[in-house]
């Protein structure tokens, strides 16, 4: 699974990194996690609030650093 915080380091943005790798430590399965700071790249998901969580190319939030077990349900595929 590809997981992509896009921001440009902000504290919103380390803060979602922090709680992604969190989440995926210790789960079964593989886990590329990167930390994306191209304004191309993030102009490629349209997003214009700081930070975002793209999962396998797909933009699933914004603007916010969710919990570790609210990431943890968006990775099970329940968010």
């Amino acid at each position: 699974m590809r997981i992509e915080i896009l921001g440009d380091g902000c504290a919103k943005c380390r803060a979602l990194e922090e709680n992604v790798r969190q989440a995926v430590a210790g789960r079964e399965g593989e886990f590329e996690v990167m930390a994306v700071n191209d304004p191309a790249r993030i102009a490629h998901y349209g997003l214009l609030t700081l930070p975002g969580l793209a999962i396998d190319g797909e933009l699933k939030l914004r603007g916010k650093a969710p919990s570790v077990e609210e990431i943890a349900r968006l990775l099970a595929g329940q968010g």
